[in-house]
């Protein structure tokens, strides 16, 4: 009983038109719940409603239909008998004829329809009762949206599922079909109507089915909708793309070859359109029509077609000069959307039609162009619209010759002669030996016109062949007409070629003959082996012929690039393409000699171009690359044993860059071994610790060092953990043979350097140059460890750094900052030599001497007592606060605890100032160190909060295998900004103090991301402005400035940062307007413009009294000497004006 009432609920709260579209799902939802799960069963269901599905009350009954439809349509998986199901179709298809509930009697037929074998379906006679049904009573273009699509649906699901029940019926359904759809308007509806129609040409495919009898009244409806065009976007209809549309209605005209006499006409009318968009989808749909109609009903079509196609590439050309004509001669052409669609076309027609290429090769216009081909002797003569004809003409002959062979004969049969006798080249002419001897070329005779053509024609011949699968079909080619005729021509087209190349024209003017040959002779090269007409001898000929222009004519930089380009193409061709005999020639004749001239000094090319031309070559095929490896490597060692020499040091750098620049990414982007990285890193290291490799006390350049270190340590990142320690134990072997660790002051047994030796350490020099570079070269294997790398000889390495450190070495503190990052926190096997907590205490003794269970402190955790013997020179204190800040940062990315001491230490060096009023156990240097050196401490404490939260590109990333923890800037900012918030606040009485501690709250503000920023906004932005303030009376502060300037204009684009904004507006405006004079960096006067005009968004009773004020800035800001500062300016002033008064008078 109860089950019975609740029912009743559901059903009466759905079939209340009052009630929320909400709550009528969620009764839906609960009866079909209560069908699925058994405890309601549909008989019962339907005797319940009875009184709902047949009322005279029509909103009640058509309320009551509908849910019953929509229970069903959540039963499409639940097995009913065939009685339930007979009895509901024929329910629903009498409703069809119940126009008051026509909803609910399409749902429910789309429901019953939709239903699977398995669990019971609607039989034939069933479903063409319901199509007659609808065919009768459905006026479909007189219902709402929504209810014609459901319409619609219902028809496609007939004729996709059910076609075999309804095709007896014939016209009727054919008629019936082209009413319903006829005025359709609504994109989602019409996406169906065009399926229907392809499902209806399914239906009748015959030439005397009822589809042709109404085949003109059916596309009289389609032809309606051509070209597609949105005139509005409203509501659903954004989800239906008009591309989408497009394509359905493509597919519907292309359904069936009965709609071929009306569809082709109006396509090629449409073509005489004023609008570009129904030009190219004219071209499109006739491209598919023609693959779907055939060629037979398209011939008739044929001479209209190619009318249509020359009308639009040759007779008016849309295309355009690529931005790349520059490096290709001046023939690069970029097709307008017309064009591109009309050669799509051609194709499609010369593929479906053979005869059709009969109208290309006797039409007039062609011939006389071809004919008229040496009219001009320059290239430069030629007008642009006949270079545009002459580029259309090649695409039209080469889309010829590309489908077949037979094609291709007539090509060459119509032209190919024709363009050898303008080229000046004709079989009568004795051929000479096989060989290309320098006796062999004459004077060339220039037609660029000729010489383009026929390149076309080779690049289509090309394509034909290598599209073959297998050799035979190559060899078949031996006795076609156009493989004859080329086989004639061939070592005279070579020649042709390479005196273009070979003439003296290396002016700008010649170019475009330049970039011809060399495409000629690529293309030549680029044939399958075994082709006929290019044997070995002549492709080895023109590889020797491109490999003496690279590898020497530098004077000519044109030339010598397009024949650098050829040359890659040739290999990437090879490498596709693999045939052993010309891979052998490839790399005997190209990559030999391109590698062999790293090391030359015989050739002309300076050592940049040698290394582009090599690695361009090595990129084409692995064993190339390796190739290239090598001789890198060899060049590399050499030029090691000579640093001595400014020459010397210039080549080793170029060296090293390319190699870390771009083949080891290389190497990593294809996914080599690691073998490359791993003998690089060992061969550098061999050649260090070689007995020969003597420095002396010669001071090394700094770009050759930062080369060699950059290269280290990518080949080391490259590596996996086994490769690394094999690198590292190398490393450290080389290190004990020079005795370095012995001249740190390192003994065995010695964990850590007492306070009395530390003044010792700061007297500490390197002996000499080679010494140094050791310590770079070892620190730079060391940053590029991964975590998991076992390092031996712990606390010697340590010890090497942290001495190092202390005497201004850099790397060494990356490589400190690099330790603390990824050393275990815990030894917990043998093969880890120490630990992160050994580490930080041996380095925070010797460095800072920390001290865990000292008591006698600020609450810092360090002892500042035992500072005394390390600020005896301020340099010494500046080294190690540089330290400090790279150690800072590895612990800040990795989370860890000691970072506090650390950051506390800084804020020590950053308080450094007797008048500030702050308490500092380091106060005491004030005494005995000048002012001046005491603000270079200062300065360089607040630049070491940059070092902690900014991005670093020499150590500590994901290149170099940095551990990283989340939002570990976000936490140092709320950590860091409360403590520098407090010392501003007790800094008003000393202004270097307050200066220094703007500088380094402006670093830490500027590397945190935004997000995190908009939090702090309102109180934030007094102490940006006042930094703003403080920092521009000092030119050196320009960078901090600018970024604390982006850090404010990010605020102000942001809602949350607006909202902050509002409270310190005049604030704001004042400091924004000096900064738009600031002389020293146009970003800074152009940024502050910008957030000028970032505040014109604020709300108008804020604004509006500093609109006088603001323009009078921006109209001094006219005159500025930048240009984009004036650009800025007079879009600021555009900002405020509308909001100022139009009569305004300076």
């Amino acid at each position: 009983m109860g089950d019975s009432v609740q029912l009743i609920n559901h059903i009466e709260l759905y079939v209340n038109s009052a009630a929320t579209p909400s709550k009528q799902a969620a009764s839906v939802d609960a009866v079909a719940t209560l069908v699925k799960n058994d405890l309601l069963t549909l008989e019962a269901l339907v005797r319940e409603m009875e009184m709902y599905l047949t009322t005279t009350d029509s909103i009640v009954r058509s309320r009551g239909i509908l849910l019953l439809a929509e229970v069903l349509a959540q039963l499409t998986s639940k097995p009913l008998n065939s009685t339930s199901i007979h009895s509901l179709i024929g329910f629903f298809t009498e409703r069809l004829a119940d126009w008051k509930a026509l909803r609910g009697a399409i749902v429910g037929c789309l429901a019953l329809l939709r239903r699977k074998n398995d669990v019971g379906i609607v039989t034939n006679t069933e479903v063409k009762a319901v199509a007659q049904s609808y065919l009768n009573n459905l006026q479909v273009q007189s219902l709402g949206q929504h209810d014609r699509k459901l319409s619609f649906q219902l028809m496609e699901c007939i004729l996709d599922r059910y076609s075999s029940a309804v095709g007896e019926l014939g016209d009727i359904l054919v008629y019936g079909i082209c009413e319903a759809v006829d005025g359709e308007k609504d994109p989602q509806c019409l996406l169906i109507v065009f399926h229907i129609v392809e499902s209806l040409a399914r239906l009748y495919p015959g030439p005397s089915s009822p589809l042709a009898n109404f085949a003109e009244d059916l596309f009289e409806i389609l032809g309606s909708y051509f070209p597609i065009h949105f005139t509005h976007l409203k509501g659903e209809d954004d989800d239906v793309k008009r591309e989408e549309l497009s394509r359905a209605l493509m597919l519907a005209f292309a359904s069936t070859p009965l709609l071929e006499p009306f569809s082709v006409p109006l396509l090629l009318e449409k073509l005489s359109s004023s609008l570009p968009s129904a030009k190219v989808e004219s071209f499109r749909y006739l491209s598919y029509c023609t693959t779907k109609y055939g060629p037979e009903r398209m011939a008739k079509h044929a001479q209209a077609l190619w009318s249509s196609i020359k009308d639009a590439t040759y007779v008016s050309p849309q295309s355009t000069l690529s931005m790349e004509t520059d490096w290709t001669g001046g023939m690069t052409f970029e097709d307008s959307d017309i064009i591109a669609q009309a050669f799509v076309l051609l194709q499609e027609v010369v593929r479906q039609d053979g005869d059709f290429i009969s109208l290309i090769m006797s039409d007039s216009d062609i011939n006389i162009f071809v004919n008229s081909l040496n009219r001009y002797k320059e290239f430069d003569e030629i007008p642009e619209q006949d270079k545009q004809r002459l580029y259309a003409v090649g695409r039209i002959l080469s889309t010829c010759a590309r489908p077949s062979v037979i094609l291709c004969n007539k090509v060459f049969e119509s032209f190919f002669l024709l363009l050898m006798d303008a080229m000046g080249l004709s079989v009568a002419k004795p051929s000479g030996s096989s060989n290309l001897n320098e006796d062999c070329f004459s004077p060339v005779k220039f037609n660029f016109g000729a010489h383009y053509l026929c390149v076309e024609l080779l690049a289509a011949c090309r394509y034909l062949t290598v599209s073959l699968d297998d050799f035979t079909s190559i060899l078949d080619f031996s006795n076609q007409t156009w493989c004859v005729m080329l086989s004639n021509f061939t070592k005279l087209l070579v020649r042709a070629f390479i005196s273009l190349l070979r003439s003296n024209i290396g002016d700008s003017s010649k170019n475009a003959y330049v970039y011809v040959g060399v495409k000629g002779l690529q293309i030549l090269a680029t044939f399958p082996e075994g082709f006929p007409p290019v044997s070995k001898s002549i492709y080895d000929n023109i590889l020797l012929e491109l490999v003496s222009i690279a590898t020497s004519d530098i004077n000519k930089t044109f030339l010598w690039t397009v024949v650098l380009k050829a040359l890659v193409e040739i290999g990437f061709f090879i490498d596709k393409c693999p045939d052993s005999g010309k891979v052998a020639s490839f790399e005997s004749t190209v990559v030999k000699k391109i590698v062999s001239l790293i090391s030359s000094d015989d050739s002309a090319l300076p050592l940049s171009l040698k290394l582009q031309a090599a690695y361009d070559i090595g990129t084409t095929r692995k064993d190339f690359m390796l190739k290239v490896v090598q001789g890198l490597d060899d060049a590399i060692s050499t030029n090691l044993s000579a640093v001595y020499g400014h020459e010397s040091d210039k080549l080793t750098v170029k060296l090293l860059d390319t190699y870390s620049q771009k083949v080891l990414p290389w190497f990593l982007e294809i996914g080599g071994s690691e073998e490359i990285p791993l003998n690089f890193a060992l061969g550098i290291w061999d050649k260090i610790g070689n007995t020969s490799f003597n420095l002396g006390s010669q001071e090394i350049p700094s770009d050759l060092i930062g080369a060699i270190m950059t290269a280290m340590k990518k080949a080391v990142a490259s590596c996996l953990e086994e490769s690394q320690e094999i690198i590292i134990n190398k490393a450290i072997g080389v290190l004990f043979s020079s005795n370095i660790f012995e001249l740190t002051g390192y003994k065995s047994g010695s964990s850590v350097l007492k306070a009395e030796g530390l003044q010792q350490t700061h007297n500490f020099r390197y002996p000499s140059g080679r010494d140094e570079w050791l310590t770079s070269l070892f620190a730079s294997v060391v940053i590029a460890l991964r975590p998991q790398t076992s390092i031996p000889n712990g606390k010697m390495i340590l010890q090497l750094f942290i001495t190092s450190l202390l005497n201004g070495h850099v790397p060494s503190a990356h490589a400190l900052g690099s330790l603390v990052n990824k050393l275990p926190l815990e030894i917990k096997d043998s093969s880890i030599s120490f630990s992160l907590g050994g580490a930080l205490d041996m380095i925070l003794h010797s460095c800072i001497g920390t001290n865990d269970t000292t008591s006698e402190n600020d609450g810092s955790g360090i002892d500042f007592s035992s500072l005394r013997l390390n600020t005896i020179r301020i340099q010494a204190e500046i080294n190690k606060v540089i330290g400090l800040a790279w150690i800072g940062k590895g612990l800040l990315m990795r989370g860890h605890e000691k970072l506090k001491d650390v950051t506390m230490t800084l804020l020590s060096f950053l308080t450094l100032d007797n008048k500030a009023g702050v308490s500092n156990p380091f106060n005491d240097l004030i005494e005995i160190c000048d002012e001046e050196d005491v603000h270079q401490l200062m300065r360089c404490a607040g630049e070491s909060f940059h070092i902690i939260m900014s991005d670093s590109e020499e150590c500590l990333n994901r290149t170099y295998h940095a551990v990283i923890r989340p939002l570990y800037k976000q936490r140092f900012f709320s950590t860091i900004m409360p403590i520098l918030l407090s010392l501003v606040m007790q800094s008003e009485t000393s202004i270097v103090f307050r200066a220094m501690l703007y500088r380094a709250f402006a670093h830490v503000v500027s590397d945190t991301p935004l997000t995190a920023i908009l939090g702090e906004a309102k109180k934030l932005l007094p102490i940006l402005l006042e930094c703003l303030s403080m920092l521009s009376k000092d030119v050196r502060d320009k960078e901090i400035i600018y970024n604390v300037l982006l850090v404010i204009s990010g605020i102000l684009v942001e809602k949350n940062g607006q909202e902050a904004a509002i409270e310190h507006t005049p604030s704001i405006i004042n400091q924004l307007i000096q900064l738009t004079t600031y002389s020293h960096v146009t970003a800074i006067r152009e940024t502050s413009i910008q957030c000028l005009v970032a505040m014109s968004e604020l709300p108008h009773t804020r604004i509006y009294p500093f609109r006088i004020k603001v323009l009078q800035a921006t109209s001094k800001a006219l005159d500025d000497p930048k240009r984009i500062v004036r650009q800025e300016a007079v879009r600021c002033r555009q900002a405020w004006a509308s909001i100022a008064s139009r009569s305004l008078h300076f």
